[in-house]
This record gives structure tokens, C-alpha cells and sequence, in this order.
């Protein structure tokens, strides 16, 4: 059986289509294919199977399979996702998946994150204020 894999590098394009696509910084407008893999990668719309992005933004994502690390998506569907340090501002339907922390209006399915609403304000608002106190020692 062959593979037919698409690698892309530094390009602006339209529409990619393919089995196995590989696109590291490019400006793409559709991407559809199986196994779909993104680095610092700039979207419209990605639809496939099996999606791993790095550093990429979207503005939609479905797949079976989303895997986002460092990213930005306006609306993702999935039915497992994988979201490392990146923002989700419209609902995600997920089935089993993890994230650091979730910026979302509606979350549906089961996702477990490692810091709620509570930890995570607590936390911006410590780094705010040492980083406000570390300014003011600077200053003098």
C-alpha cells in the first residue's frame, strides 16, 4: 500500500488535500486529510482524522483525534483532544482529554484540567503583583 505524503515548508496556499500532510510555517486556508500535522501554522479550517498542531492558530478545528500544543482555535470538535497551553475562546465538545487550563464559553464532555477558575486568578493575580512590586524596586 502506498502513502501518499504531502510536506509543506514556508508557504501561502489555498486548499491542501492528502493522506498524510506535514506543514511547518505556512498560511493555509483548508487543510483536509487523514493524519495532519502543523507547526507554526496559520488556518481557516482543518478537518481530518488524527490533527497535531504546535504553535499553529485555527480558526476552526474537527477531527476525530485533536492534539494542540501552544495554540489558538475559535472552535474546536473532537472527540479526543489533547490541549497543552492554548485557547479555546468558543464551546469544545471532548471525550476524555486533559488541558492546563481551559478559556472556554461551553466545555461538553469530560475534561479534566490542572487549574480551575479559582487557582487560576489566584495565580495571575500573585504574578501581577511581584512582577508590579519588581517594577517599583527597578525604578528607584
Amino acid at each position: 500500500m502506498l502513502k501518499k505524503e504531502k510536506e509543506i515548508q514556508d508557504k501561502d496556499l489555498e486548499i491542501i488535500e492528502g493522506e498524510f500532510i506535514n506543514i511547518n510555517r505556512s498560511k493555509v486556508t483548508n487543510v483536509e486529510g487523514g493524519h495532519i500535522e502543523m507547526q507554526q501554522v496559520c488556518a481557516l479550517s482543518i478537518d481530518g482524522e488524527r490533527i497535531n498542531t504546535a504553535q499553529s492558530a485555527a480558526l476552526m478545528l474537527r477531527g476525530t483525534e485533536i492534539s494542540m500544543d501552544h495554540g489558538v482555535s475559535m472552535a474546536t470538535f473532537a472527540g479526543n483532544t489533547n490541549i497543552n497551553n492554548s485557547f479555546l475562546p468558543v464551546s469544545v465538545k471532548v471525550k476524555n482529554s486533559s488541558a492546563l487550563v481551559v478559556l472556554a464559553n461551553k466545555v461538553e464532555g469530560n475534561l479534566t484540567t490542572l487549574l480551575d477558575l479559582k487557582t487560576t486568578v489566584a495565580l495571575g493575580a500573585v504574578a501581577g503583583g511581584l512582577f508590579g512590586l519588581l517594577m517599583l524596586f527597578r525604578r528607584k
